[in-house]
């Protein structure tokens, strides 16, 4: 009998650990308006489980993800694409990407040349932008670029 009480609260210690261990909070996040575009599922599928070792978390929206917690970094695809920009543009991950750096330390970086476009934001203080980018550029590469950054 003791035996049998013993297992059975091993047994119970062992899933509420899990159970408590799985209990991350959902991200709330908006979709974007083209979210239910079918290029957007295939890049959500495609999107590594971890960035620069922080693990991916459950999203609330269409076509979103975040990783780190707290939240550090977020991508959002279904973005309407940008045709012409003043914003600097860089190449990650063999991606373009136009950077937005009036939130810093958080800097949210826009796919170019691909549609729809998907958006990045990186919190700089936990995660290097180019760190996160060459992540889930492998994910978005399946979209076929029709533009590249101007010199």
């Amino acid at each position: 009998m003791r035996i049998f009480r013993a297992v059975a609260v091993a047994l119970v210690g062992l899933t509420l650990g899990l159970s408590l261990s799985a209990c991350t909070a959902t991200v709330n996040l908006d979709a974007a308006e083209l979210a239910n575009d079918p290029t957007c599922a295939e890049i959500i599928v495609r999107l590594p489980e971890e960035v620069a070792l922080l693990p991916i978390r459950n999203t609330n929206a269409q076509a979103t993800a975040a990783w780190g917690e707290p939240t550090a970094v977020i991508l959002r695809c279904g973005l309407e694409p940008a045709d012409v920009s003043t914003l600097p543009c860089v190449t990650a991950g063999d991606v373009d990407w136009l950077v937005d750096d009036t939130q810093k330390p958080s800097y949210r970086f826009i796919t170019f040349g691909r549609k729809p476009a998907t958006e990045v934001i990186v919190d700089s203080t936990a995660v290097a932008g180019v760190s996160a980018l060459e992540a889930v550029a492998g994910a978005i590469q399946n979209i076929k670029a029709t533009e590249r950054c101007l010199g």
